[in-house]
Formats: structure tokens, sequence, C-alpha cells
């Protein structure tokens, strides 16, 4: 069947904004054309930094022929109604509709049949509109028409089975030719095919693949690096932007000078990185940085690229030296000077929250009354607050932002600070993200968790909450960071009694309103608690199961949550968790029912309880019998936090449950009897009850 091949080729295109174009580029063109009737069964994308494309195979030669029927207003509606039934029927008079009778009346109907439109002339009609709509991060106009695209758009190739399709953008080209590297082929390339599109581009020096180019450039590198018994430090982030500055990817090895080792490897790999897109290198042997970097060029050079190595080298040299001189002013003072308290105090962190340092001494506060659980040396927590903060007003963050708190580290540690409280200056703002380490250095552990909690304390108290769609204070971040601190150190925080004290000793709140506050940041906690779990394979029914079980869930541990989690979700992927859950929905099922028909168990049946010498049949005598062993040792194994011991005492109704549904009648004629029964429904209510709302469940 005929392949479509489009071609948008232009200046170069910002290479963070290719890969999520070809997304948008991919999604836009499946929906166009399957409003049209066209429905792709596969969509490549390509993109390479000057131009971004898709190729459809086995697409039809035409869209499917319209065959359907559709129903309009009734005969007397207003003329408004009919009048927006021509329009979306297609029609130009009423008269072209039939009127069909049915028992609620007359009304129009519109026959439409409609001949498939041709492929080609459907591609000329959407990608215009394509083009025109799409969402660039960034966009510009062209010189010559208002149209905007991400660079100047020069033309648009299109091919439809082989032939080409003209594409009527204002201002742009539409010739069915590309154009190879700009330095090495800068003909003009007539394809007939995207083989062949693909082919001639490759023989153009052209790969437009960007998981071919990264294999390319990472392949490379490891060679050069082994040439040289050395490691690349390897980083994805880097690999996908150096992929799209390049068509054709020449890997090359670079020399530093060693003298630049001395600086912190952190602003060695951010310079090559950030400023020069250099990919470090390191000796295995010693994991420590060699005078190296690897290097991608888009030329093939005469001399082997030895001279766009050497041009780079100085270039780094440069960065590098400015580093240097902000490094070592640095540290001729100590990380700690009342000259950079007093510029923290100047900071604003908010301006409904005061300044930095003011920050500062809340999480210190925090951390301190947290080391109570965390059993962190209070001391140790103290100082590495004091100098959490310090790094944002030197010399070398300054130039380089991105590096706070690895700079607070490294002249901490450079000060003679305990390796704890300097390991902790640069994990307090971790987990930076759901893919970011958590800390694990016990002074550390307090200090990020405390610089979190503040965070989400202060901002409900100003009421800067997230929206839906909007949390410019990432304290959707600071909470899930929370979570997984907490939980991946197994610390027993009761998280509303921390918030609550902090915003009554810290923000001078009133009892009463901090108490709510605190609730309503242990609500927003649990809810990124969700997505942890979720994330980590956990049904979030489970989770709503263990903690609408109890009014006191709001006090619990997260720990304690997730070993609840953890435990039901274990005890539900056996045979008797499946049964017994079964077995409940059937009792509550049976419960509801009767409590409907007016005829459910009273206040005082509930006080009463149940009546033992009242049980006549074997199987529910048994079930009683059951129950009053299962409930109290569940309840008692759950008081311990035991709770793979209280859902192995439930496992032990299985057999009673299933044996009470299968041989005793509920609805007894006799009312003793229905009502006992009912009340053995409810005992085993309340025992499952004991762990988690299995009302909750889902199945």
């Amino acid at each position: 069947m005929p392949q479509l091949l489009i071609e948008f080729f232009s200046e170069e295109i910002p290479a963070r904004m290719q890969k999520r174009a070809e997304e948008d580029l991919a999604r836009a063109f499946n929906e166009k054309l399957k409003a049209h009737g066209l429905e792709p069964k596969a969509i490549k994308t390509f993109s390479s930094p000057r131009r971004i494309g898709l190729v459809i195979d086995d697409m039809p030669g035409k869209a499917a022929d319209v065959n359907e029927e559709k129903k309009g207003p009734r005969v007397g509606a207003p003329d408004q109604a009919v009048q927006g039934f021509l329009k979306s029927a297609g029609l130009s008079s009423i008269d072209q509709a039939e009127i069909v009778e049915d028992k609620k009346g007359a009304f129009y109907v519109a026959r439409i049949e409609r001949a498939g439109r041709a492929t080609a002339a459907i591609v000329q009609e959407i990608a215009p509109e394509i083009v025109r709509a799409f969402p660039w991060p960034k966009s510009m106009r062209s010189g010559s028409s208002d149209l905007q695209w991400v660079r100047p758009l020069h033309n648009v190739l299109c091919l439809f089975d082989g032939a080409p399709v003209k594409i009527e953008i204002e201002g742009v080209g539409s010739k069915p030719e590309t154009h190879g590297h700009r330095f090495h082929a800068p003909e003009a390339i007539k394809p007939k095919d995207f083989a062949d599109y693909s082919a001639k581009l490759r023989a153009s020096k052209v790969l437009i693949d960007r998981e071919e180019r990264k294999s390319i450039i990472l392949e490379a590198a490891k060679k050069l690096c082994a040439e040289k018994k050395l490691e690349l430090v390897e980083d994805a982030g880097l690999l996908e932007e150096v992929a799209g500055l390049v068509e054709w990817p020449v890997t090359l090895l670079g020399d530093m000078d060693p003298a630049f080792l001395d600086l912190p490897g952190e602003v060695i790999r951010l310079s090559m990185r950030t400023h020069q897109k250099y990919s470090a290198v390191r000796d295995p042997k010693t994991q420590k940085l060699a005078p190296h970097f690897i290097t991608v060029a888009n030329v093939e050079a005469k001399d082997g690229g030895k001279a766009i190595a050497a041009g780079n080298a100085r270039v780094l040299s440069a960065r590098l030296n400015d580093a240097r001189f902000f490094w070592d002013v640095d540290r001729k003072t100590k990380l700690f000077t009342e000259e950079r308290r007093d510029k923290l105090k100047k900071i604003v962190f908010h301006q409904k929250l005061g300044s930095v340092w003011d920050k500062v001494e809340r999480v210190k506060a925090l951390a301190v009354e947290l080391c109570a659980v965390t059993g962190a040396d209070a001391a140790l927590v103290a100082r590495a607050a004091e100098l959490a903060k310090m790094d944002l007003v030197t010399e070398t963050v300054g130039e380089f932002p991105e590096l706070q708190g690895q700079i607070g580290r490294q002249l901490a540690a450079f000060d003679g600070e305990p390796e704890s409280v300097a390991i902790a200056v640069e994990d307090h703002y971790r987990p930076l993200g759901p893919n970011d380490r958590v800390p694990k250095d016990t002074v550390a552990v307090t200090l990020a968790l405390a610089d979190k909690l503040d965070t989400l304390a202060a901002f409900w108290k100003i009421d800067e909450k997230p929206t839906g769609s909007s949390d410019p204070y990432a304290l959707r971040r600071a909470a899930l960071g929370a979570v997984r601190i907490v939980v991946a150190n197994e610390k027993t925080v009761n998280l509303h009694y921390v918030l609550d004290r902090h915003l009554e000793t810290q923000f001078g709140l009133p009892v009463a309103s901090a108490s709510g506050l605190a609730l309503e940041v242990v609500y927003f906690i649990h809810d990124r608690l969700r997505v942890q779990l979720r994330d980590a394979g956990k049904r979030h029914d489970l989770l709503d199961a263990v903690l609408e079980n109890a009014s006191s869930a709001t006090e619990w541990p997260l720990t304690l949550i997730v070993a609840r989690v953890e435990a039901l979700d274990a005890f539900l992927k056996t045979e008797d968790g499946a049964n017994l859950l079964a077995g409940y929905k059937r009792a509550a099922n049976i419960l509801i029912a009767e409590e409907k028909k007016g005829k459910g168990l009273s206040e005082s049946d509930l006080a009463a309880g149940l009546d033992a010498s009242k049980l006549t049949e074997p199987a529910e005598k048994s079930l009683h019998a059951a129950l009053e062993s299962a409930l109290p040792t569940a309840r008692s194994a759950v008081e311990k936090e035991d709770f793979a011991g209280a859902m192995k005492a439930l496992s032990a109704l299985r057999a009673p449950v299933d044996a009470f549904f299968e041989k005793v009648l509920v609805n007894a004629e006799e009312p003793l009897l229905r009502r006992n029964r009912l009340l053995l429904l409810s005992r085993l209510r309340e025992a499952l009850s004991q762990v988690a709302d299995f009302s909750k469940i889902e199945g």
C-alpha cells in the first residue's frame, strides 16, 4: 500500500525541543488523519537539527466512504435547531432530509452518502493546519510572512505513493527535495520514498534517526576512553542534547590542563556540561576525573579533529579559569560568616515569609525537634542547619547556581566540619525528583525532612497551595520528598503532631488553627504517598482502605501506613484473602440490603449483641467460634503493628465464612434467627475492619 513521507526543513531546531516535537507531530497527524476517516497503523518520526518529519506505511489511497444516518430535531422544532442540524449534516435545505416517525413523534433524518476523499487531498488540507497550530515551546516569524515555526521554515517535502504532494503554506516552499549536511553535502536531494530519502541523506552526511546518533556517540566515546584506559562519565541528558546538535556525529577526545583537577569535580563537570556540552572522563582505578573530555563535532575534519579538540580545550580552560577564581575567593573565608549570614537576611524567601535566613532558623528549630524520632545528634543537626544555605551567597554558586548544596558540602569539608554536617549541607535538598537518591546519613535525613516540612507548613500558612494546574513553589515535590525520606529510612514520625507544633511555635498560630492546617498538609502528603505507592506497583484502593479505616489515620507514621498496605496487598494475593474479600462484600451487601428494607440491625440490636444460645446450625456456630478467636487476635496484632500476624488471624475465617454462606439462610423466617445471623455478618465486618476498610477494596 502507499507510503506517506513528510519532512519540514528549517533552520536549526533547538536540541531540547526535538524529541517532544516528534511526539507532538505524530499525535497531530494521527488525530487529523483519523478525523478524516484514515487509520494510520504506525507513525515513525525522525528529527535532526534542521528537519523533523514522519513516515507512514500502508496508507490507503483514499478515506473510507461515508454512509450514515444522522438523526435531527423533531418536526416543528425552532429554526435555530433546524439550521444547526443542516450545517452538521452538510445539507442546504430541510427538504433534503427525510421525516421519520416513532412512538415519540416525527423527526428529521439525514442520510449521508459521501465518497471518501483522496489521501493526498486530505494531507494537503491538514498539513498547513498542523504547522500553524504546532505547539513549539518558543517560535518565531520568518521575514516573509506571519507564519510561526520554531526557526524559519524553508520547505515542506511531501511524497505520497512516490508522487509529490504540494503543501500550500504562506511563504514556505514545497519542493519534492531536501538537503544534506550544511557543509559536506548542501546540494538538493530528490528522494523517491522513505528508504531512498534515508539512504541519500546518509550518503550526504545526515543521520535522521536520533537514537542512532545517540548510539554512535556513546559507543565512540567509550571506545576512545578505553584506548586511553579511561572511563566515560555517562550522562543520559547530555547525550540526548548533543545528539540533537549534530547531523553527522564525530566523537573526539580532548585534553584538559591537569592543573584544573584541584577544582571540585562538580564544578568541572558542570562547566563542561552546561557551557560546552562536553562529557567528563575519569580514571576507573581512582574514580577521580581525568584531564580529558569528550566532545562531539558535526563535521569530519581533515586533521581528524585535532584542531577542533584543541580549540575546545582552550574554551574550556577559559571557563575553568573563571571557576577557579570564584572557588579560590570562596575558600579564603569560612563557609559560615556573619557577612554571609547578613546577605541571607537580605534575600527574600517569600514576601509573606521573610528572608532565607528566617527559613534557616525555622528549619533549624524543627530539625532539632525531629532528632528525638530520627536519632540524629542534635548538635550536628543544628550546625548543619546553620550552614545549609550559606553557599547560596558564595561566588561559585553565583556563577553555577545548579551547584547549590554541592559547593556548600565542599566548603564545609574544607573548613574541617564533621563529615555528617558536610553531607547534610548537600543532601538536605534531596531528593530533587522521583528518580533522585534519598539521603541516608541520619543528620542529612533529619535536615532534609525538616526543610521540606517547613516549606509545606509555610506555604499552607499563607494560603499558597498548589492548584490542579499550578504548583509554582514545587510543593508536590517537597511532599513527595518527605514521603520518600521517611519511608526509605523507616522513620516513625507523627507528621500531624510535628506540623501542628511547628505552626504553633514558629508561625505563632493558635492551637485550633495550627491543628487544622497541619491536618490539611498531612492529607496532601498522603496524596503524594498514593503516588509513591502507585509508582511502586501498589493498588490505589488498598491505600484508601487503610487510610479510611480509622479516624486516627492522620496520626499514623507513613511507615505504619505502608506496612499495612503491603500486608494487605500480600494477603489479598492469597486464595484465603481473595475468598475472604468476596465473603466480606457478600456480607456487606446483605446488611445494606436489609437496612434499605427497614429490616436492618438497630442500635439496640448492636448494643445487645449476639445471643450464642440461639445459634442452631453447625456452620453458624463454627463461624461464631472463629470470630471470637480471630477478632481479638487480629486486634492485638494490629496494636503491636504486626500486620502480617493480623492477616494470618483473619485467614482462619475463610473456611467458616465459605461454609456459612453455603449452608445457612441469613434471612430466616424466625426473627431471632435472622437477627442473630445478621449480627454474625456484622461481627465479620467488624473483624475485617481491624486492618482495613474492605468496602474500599475493588474486585
